[in-house]
């Protein structure tokens, strides 16, 4: 199924789409770190968000009752010493918040996050698909 183009900020909008990122969001004009990934295995949902230089307690990770999974955080102004010369300043700072919506078949209670190397993976296992259940009927005369 593909993804109807948006015109707000370049993200994708598809109602039928359960990672649709139009939700309303109060800070969608604060930088966001330069690159996140969201992919899906045969037993989990898996968002990857780049962050270099931020810890792991700068780094909120929620999610709220209506199947959405926030991501926000904050990267603070370099300290500037009086002496330096800045010749270029390349590194965006200030908050950031990036929020997306749960599929039905998502665990909400076994939710993982893991911070390593500058990147936040959090990990959504998948309800187990139930098998449909085949029940053979006599035919009778």
């Amino acid at each position: 199924m593909s993804s109807i183009p948006s015109f707000f900020n370049g993200r994708r909008s598809n109602i039928f789409d359960p990672f649709s990122q139009d939700i309303w969001d109060p800070f969608k004009d604060f930088p966001f770190p330069s690159s996140s990934s969201l992919y899906e295995t045969p037993e989990a949902h898996v968002f990857k968000v780049d962050l270099p230089g931020l810890k792991k307690e700068e780094v909120k990770v929620e999610v709220e009752d209506d199947r959405v999974v926030r991501i926000s955080g904050e990267r603070k102004i370099e300290k500037e010493d009086k002496n330096d010369t800045w010749h270029c300043v390349e590194r965006s700072s200030g908050k950031f918040l990036r929020s997306f919506r749960l599929p039905e078949n998502a665990k909400m209670d076994e939710i993982k996050a893991l911070m390593e190397n500058g990147v936040l993976t959090v990990t959504v296992p998948k309800v187990e698909a139930k098998k449909p259940e085949v029940k053979a009927i006599e035919i009778s005369c």
